[in-house]
């Protein structure tokens, strides 16, 4: 065998090398395209997990607002607590409800074991949405005026022609949702 055709076998050592400088390039541009894509699922599934909170918050409230009951409302601009009956499945009691924002920056959803209670009862408190830079509730008076608290007057409706809540989280995002309110 001549010395040319053991040559002509195999790679040379350049060759090798230039192979393995082209993996090892393709390796570490992988690696960071992996790394990038797991750090956009964390925050895709961070930005899903917010967007539920906020959902699931005003889904409550609409709920607790459509059975509100025809009873005096206690709202100023940052609480907002009135009554609610319980739902024709039967599922929620009677009882007086409350949406405050916190010391922490949560908004807070405020329940007593009933209706009427004693003055000294202590609701149990529950967070219902973090991160919460702003909340905001205003009330609409029988002459579509918006106001910052409810009743103003003793000649108020127990309950607003509507309730606009606004959030502004600690993202940036401002929330402002409308309730139509029965009275």
């Amino acid at each position: 065998m001549s010395a040319r055709q053991a040559r002509q076998r195999g790679f040379t050592l350049i060759e090798l090398m230039s192979a393995m400088l082209i993996l090892a390039l393709l390796a570490v541009l992988s690696f960071r395209g992996l790394g990038a894509v797991l750090d956009a699922r964390a925050q895709v599934r961070q930005e899903t997990e917010k967007w539920k909170r906020v959902a699931a918050l005003f889904t409550r409230l609409q709920h607790d607002l459509q059975l509100s009951a025809p009873r005096p409302v206690q709202a100023a601009a940052a609480r907002l607590e009135f009554s609610r009956f319980s739902a024709a499945e039967g599922v929620d009691a009677p009882r007086r409800v409350a949406y405050q924002l916190n010391e922490n920056r949560e908004i807070e959803l405020w329940l007593w074991p009933g209706l009427d209670v004693a003055p000294n009862a202590q609701p149990v408190r529950h967070a219902v949405l973090g991160a919460v830079a702003r909340f905001e509730l205003q009330y609409l008076d029988a002459a579509l005026v918006w106001v910052d608290a409810w009743p103003r007057s003793q000649r108020d409706p127990p309950l607003p022609q509507a309730l606009r809540v606004r959030i502004v989280l600690d993202s940036g995002e401002d929330l402002v949702r409308v309730f139509a309110l029965q009275s």
